[in-house]
């Protein structure tokens, strides 16, 4: 299947400074993707490129086959068929909600205006709201509206410019499930931008993770999680820790746990130092086991606690435990290791010797 969005070689530059770095990918029609990174990385400036508000200064930006920016070529915003949410919602205050909604379908009949709207307000649970203006709604229905505005011309690409940003956590967990089943319903393909994990694996299909500019990997949730393939994106996405080891043959590598097996990278050669990902998830509490560590924090978080667990040889793991396990810190625990994903990386110092 065609690409409908492709970036090659994508560089954005203020001047002599470049945000964004020979970035490249494609999203299939259909597909929702997330940008996602902490503040600074360029994937608001990359959004916007995209958006047609900037111009690259390296590579090209195509829209189904057709090239809007790079090469001599900058298609302006209006003509590129893209919609674009803001994170301060952009309602315009003196027009009431059914007219806000329609503002982009001018070009369309007036019934065909109104079939639209009232089915878009029917899908966010808003049709009893087409006559309030914007200041009569809460922050959430204001957010819900100005993503069906967005969504009500049937734009090529959506694109959603840290959508929930203003929202307390409970809403922006709900919004981002809503997101996602709305854009689903319109079968429409779209970009968000976020610096925040848990909306990215709510609502994308495919994440890309950018760092000082540059995207470092573009890939499903699970994958990101499961197998990083830098050390940015194994600490950014999710918790963990970086284990030191020492490559002992094919497919194993020596740590303070014990030897595990598994996919070593071609690079990491027997006698090579390495760092291993363990997760929370991979340090089981067992207390059968013979293996202990002494807790040296503590954090609640509901169902579970998360310890902070410092090995005899000083190494520090971090463990999820069924909060009805209530341990004190400094107290001694006993665990066991399942490492089921085995991610390991060349030692950044060595590399560097």
């Amino acid at each position: 299947m065609d690409a409908l969005l492709e970036l090659d070689a994508v560089h954005v530059a203020y001047g002599r400074d470049t945000v964004v770095k020979n970035i490249s990918f494609q999203l299939p029609p259909g597909d929702i993707s997330c940008l996602l990174g902490p503040s600074g990385c360029g994937k608001s400036t990359l959004l916007r490129a995209i958006a047609g508000f900037e111009p690259v200064s390296g590579g090209q930006i195509f829209l189904q086959q057709r090239p809007v920016s790079g090469q001599g070529v900058h298609l302006p915003p209006e003509q590129r068929l893209v919609g674009m949410v803001f994170q301060d919602f952009a309602l315009f205050p003196h027009l009431n909600i059914a007219d806000n909604i329609a503002f982009g379908l001018n070009h369309w009949g007036k019934h065909e205006q109104r079939e639209r709207v009232q089915r878009l307000l029917k899908m966010v649970d808003l049709s009893h709201a087409e006559r309030y203006y914007p200041h009569q709604l809460s922050g959430g229905q204001q957010q819900r509206v100005a993503l069906i505005r967005a969504m009500a011309p049937r734009p090529l690409l959506l694109l959603l410019d840290e959508p929930f940003s203003s929202m307390d956590v409970e809403l922006r967990e709900q919004l981002a499930t809503e997101v996602r089943n709305l854009l689903k319903q319109e079968d429409t393909t779209a970009a968000m931008v976020t610096h925040d994990q848990m909306e990215a694996f709510a609502v994308a299909d495919i994440i890309g993770v950018m760092h000082a500019g540059e995207l470092l990997q573009w890939d499903t949730g699970y994958n990101l999680y499961h197998s990083p393939q830098h050390p940015f994106v194994a600490d950014f996405i999710g918790q963990g820790v970086l284990l030191p080891g020492e490559i002992t043959g094919s497919q194993k590598v020596q740590t303070d746990f014990g030897v595990f097996s598994g996919n070593i990278p071609h690079f990491c050669k027997k006698g090579c130092a390495v760092k291993v990902l363990l997760r929370p998830d991979d340090i089981i509490y067992d207390e059968h086991s013979r293996l202990s560590a002494e807790i040296v924090e503590k954090r609640f978080r509901g169902a579970e606690f998360l310890y902070t667990l410092r090995m005899d040889s000083g190494v520090e793991v971090l463990c999820l435990v069924p909060s009805h396990h209530n341990h004190a810190l400094n107290e001694r625990i006993h665990i066991h290791l399942d490492v089921e994903h085995l991610v390991v990386f060349p030692d950044s110092q060595q590399a560097a010797s």
